[in-house]
């Protein structure tokens, strides 16, 4: 049985010495700000700058993941002896998954002895991050990767996303809200609490008046959500607002007594659509 190698995109924000450490092949998506194509995962705007600029006023667009880059990060894995297992961002909000499981298809027309398993994680963020995390762990404890599939399959179900934003505009400019909800709402300083369901797609489940009782509600929630399961490790992004993270991170300390934490930003591709001050708490859940 070949070796395999665990493979993401971007998206899943997890932090550059994580992916070395894991040694996860790692696919790169892109944005346009002030009419300059970035490579969120080489080359990219350091975080505070591209936060700033948008603060600013500048708004950037996104673009889907480059088939001609998952073909050839697939074939140099491949030449390299590996077969891969690939978590990809949610199919509920990007084309990646469709994108990444049809170039593994053509893939393995040309490479029949080698196995290319593609997972649509239904996740965003640090919750593809979270079921990244969790899949190294379980190769780590010597899953094949059939084994490695099943799992993974089971557990994202339970990958709880809940977070919150600090400017409705930005929702407005996804399509998330109408313009008059975000003019309203910012007036009178409403906050929603948004999650990621089932199907991998963005809910609205609750606004709340004031940042504090927004960041607050995430951890409710993760309350309300939790259940039985067990949390060695919780999973933070922010949208350059790191005191705002550390906030939620002490109180699910205090109320869960977990202590081990990734804090990390909120990427660029994602960060397009949420903007500056996005706060988002990810854990395992008996629903999401």
């Amino acid at each position: 049985m070949k070796p395999y190698i665990i493979s993401t995109d971007c998206m899943a924000d997890l932090p550059a010495d994580f992916i070395k450490e894991h040694n996860i092949s790692l696919h790169p998506l892109y944005y346009v700000m002030g009419d300059v194509t970035y490579n969120a995962l080489d080359g990219a705007l350091p975080e505070p700058e591209f936060y700033n600029r948008m603060r600013n006023g500048e708004m950037p667009t996104t673009m889907a993941s480059n088939p001609e880059f998952i073909e050839q990060s697939f074939t140099k894995n491949i030449e390299d002896g590996y077969d891969i297992f690939h978590i990809s961002f949610s199919s509920g909000l990007s084309s990646s998954y469709n994108n990444t499981a049809v170039t593994a298809k053509e893939m393995l027309e040309k490479y029949p002895d080698s196995k290319i398993i593609v997972i649509d994680s239904l996740c965003a963020s640090l919750g593809q991050g979270l079921l990244v995390y969790y899949a190294c762990k379980k190769k780590e404890e010597g899953a094949t990767i059939d084994e490695l599939a099943e799992y993974i399959t089971d557990l994202i179900p339970h990958i709880c996303h809940q977070f919150t934003v600090d400017d409705l505009f930005h929702l407005h400019r996804g399509g998330r809200v109408s313009k008059a909800t975000a003019i309203l709402g910012t007036i009178a300083n409403i906050k929603p609490v948004l999650h990621v369901d089932n199907e991998g797609k963005l809910i609205n489940i609750s606004k709340i008046r004031g940042r504090k009782r927004s960041l607050t509600a995430l951890v409710d929630n993760m309350e309300k959500t939790m259940g039985d399961y067990k949390n060695p490790i919780v999973f933070i992004s922010h949208g350059d607002c790191i005191e705002d993270a550390e906030f939620v991170k002490n109180l699910v300390e205090e109320r869960f007594g977990i202590h081990d934490f990734i804090i990390n930003y909120v990427g660029s591709t994602i960060g397009a659509h949420s903007g500056p001050g996005t706060v988002a708490l990810f854990y395992l859940g008996e629903t999401r």
